[in-house]
């Protein structure tokens, strides 16, 4: 039976406002990220409420993720399941810097970055495939866990295009084209046989108004 996966962006960052690159450093929310997790929490619990309860949450362990889907799994009564592999992509270098700041730190490599270079990796980072072969096969970990069930993961913008590109067959070298936006809820099913299909994308009707898009102020980077 095919099982449904909520894939939820974390909330807003103070880096996310000046589009400073977090990957693996351990930012918090801000308190608009806070307010924004609160709402999703009323949502899904509204959800729940009318049927449509969740089996179970699993969270990234950074601390972006955890305070987004804790209000959740509060108000569910669930304890959310802390999955390494759910991580945002590690950038090395990059991380604590703004496009422009990589562009003056690191001139080759950010050339090298804007080729899209699928097996390119910052000093100390991972490459775009290696990033997306460990959330794929973190996902599929999750979901051969709750075949026919309905769960949520709460993670990060590169972990949802990641997603995105394996469910609808894109080169991890194509252009984005789709939102992956704070504290959206993005609906993958998938069959037993391990394939994806995005039934829904960068949902953000509980927020009551806009939620930011990941990306940097040049490039085609995914924070």
């Amino acid at each position: 039976m095919p099982t449904r996966v909520l894939f939820i962006r974390h909330g807003e960052t103070s880096w996310n406002r000046v589009k400073r690159i977090q990957g693996h450093i351990d930012i918090p929310l801000a308190e608009t990220g806070a307010l924004q997790a609160q709402r999703l929490a009323e949502r899904l619990a509204r959800e729940a409420r009318d049927g449509l309860r969740l089996d179970a949450i699993y969270s990234s362990d950074l601390q972006r993720a955890q305070q987004t889907a804790q209000p959740t799994a509060s108000a569910l009564g669930i304890v959310p399941n802390l999955v390494e592999g759910l991580r945002e992509r590690s950038y090395g270098i990059f991380q604590g810097h703004d496009s422009e700041e990589i562009a003056q730190r690191y001139p080759d490599e950010y050339a090298h970055w804007q080729t899209r270079d699928p097996g390119f990796a910052p000093a100390g980072g991972e490459s775009v495939r290696g990033f997306y072969h460990r959330v794929v096969h973190a996902v599929a970990a999750i979901v051969a866990k709750h075949p026919g069930g309905r769960i949520a993961c709460v993670t990060h913008g590169g972990v949802l295009d990641c997603v995105y590109r394996h469910a609808n067959g894109l080169a991890l070298d194509a252009p984005r084209d789709y939102p992956l936006l704070n504290t959206s809820i993005n609906t993958v099913e998938f069959d037993g046989g391990g394939a994806a299909k995005v039934l829904d994308w960068a949902d953000v009707t509980h927020l009551g108004s806009a939620s930011d898009d990941d990306g940097l102020a040049k490039g085609g980077a995914r924070k």
